[in-house]
């Protein structure tokens, strides 16, 4: 193997590292204000919720790919509807933490026209993410990224989920309206959706 090749290899590894770490350090906190970069639009709340008014909004990405079922999802489907994402992994405590709130207030809004998304990240095989959604009652989908990928979907400077877990509300234009950094208590989730839910 020549220097060069065994250099470029290096650099490459070097790339790969930095940013797993990178995801490292934003992964399972408990909360906490992330402002984007230049007129983000966004305001954030006392309950630490950041929302942008409905005229204002960012698109957000079409989410999709294999659920931790091994069915294809694809958040383009939910068009029309508002759209609740939650990233979460098995591992993480404030998600443990959260879970059975978000299920209960996914309960709370059915046949409302709202749907309520996962996005499970960083777990290294399903088999933990499913166990996580047997304990806690979960029974809406969540898509499998182990890798993070889906996040980086959501631009810069918008309200992206820059933490873990992170909850998004979408609006039925397909643009987000609110963004909590932190495990969510009922009370605080069902806050975020009502405003946008009550939009025309």
């Amino acid at each position: 193997m020549s220097a060069l090749t065994r250099t470029n290899r290096r650099a490459v590894l070097f790339t790969a590292t930095a940013a797993a770490a990178a995801l490292t350090l934003t992964a399972c906190s408990s909360g906490g204000k992330v402002g984007g970069s230049g007129d983000t639009n966004f305001i954030t709340g006392n309950d630490g919720v950041d929302t942008v008014a409905q005229g204002k909004r960012d698109a957000a990405p079409v989410l999709s790919g294999k659920t931790i079922d091994g069915e294809q999802l694809s958040t383009a489907d939910y068009k029309g509807k508002v759209l609740v994402v939650n990233v979460w992994g098995s591992w993480c405590t404030p998600c443990r933490a959260e879970a059975k709130n978000l299920q209960a207030v996914s309960e709370k809004f059915k046949g409302q026209g709202v749907q309520f998304v996962g996005i499970n990240t960083r777990d290294t095989n399903t088999t933990s993410a499913i166990n996580f959604e047997k304990e806690f009652g979960v029974t809406f989908p969540s898509l499998y990224d182990p890798t993070g990928k889906q996040m980086l979907r959501f631009k810069k400077g918008t309200l992206n989920p820059q933490l873990i877990p992170s909850t998004l509300v979408i609006d039925r234009s397909g643009k987000i309206a609110a963004r909590a950094l932190m495990a969510l208590g009922e009370d605080t989730l069902t806050g975020m959706i009502k405003p946008v839910l009550a939009e025309k």
